[in-house]
């Protein structure tokens, strides 16, 4: 039995293959363009990003991992409750550090909107119980504070 290598793959006089026209162009897959700019863990977190749909090259939504991507590029990756827009300056050849990967692309994510200021008029106090989303129940203080500024002081 023998055993192919790359080099034999490709026989005498053939056209070589589509990917190695995609390398000189500095093509490369978005799945390992998304693994190599550090934006997911892995590859295959990278291609279920791509399959789901959730990732669009110049403004085109992708469906296939293999889609290619080239310097210049803008990639929009919408994933973890974030869009990123990013613009592909060249293709990655390892997943090395976080500075490696920056000098990939460029990024074009516009900044988030500025927390809005409460009112001055807003009743004092209404520091004290702005709560994150997601945080858990309120306290018993908490809720005393609510109940203060709903009008329902039920202290009798």
């Amino acid at each position: 039995m023998t055993r192919r290598t790359a080099t034999s793959d490709i026989a005498a006089g053939d056209e070589p293959d589509a990917r190695v026209d995609a390398a000189a162009d500095g093509a490369q897959r978005i799945d390992k363009w998304l693994w190599y700019v550090r934006l997911v863990k892995s590859r295959t977190q990278a291609a279920g990003l791509v399959e789901a749909g959730k990732v669009r090259v110049n403004r085109a939504r992708v469906v296939k991992p293999s889609a290619a991507v080239a310097p210049g590029d803008v990639v929009t990756v919408a994933a973890d409750a974030k869009v990123r827009v990013l613009k592909v300056l060249a293709p990655g050849t390892r997943r090395g550090p976080a500075s490696e990967a920056q000098a990939l692309y460029e990024d074009l994510t516009p900044a988030p909107p500025k927390a809005t200021e409460p009112a001055p008029d807003s009743p004092a106090g209404t520091d004290a119980i702005r709560r994150d989303a997601g945080s858990g129940r309120p306290t018993k203080r908490d809720r005393r504070h609510l109940d203060r500024l709903r009008g329902r002081d039920d202290e009798a």
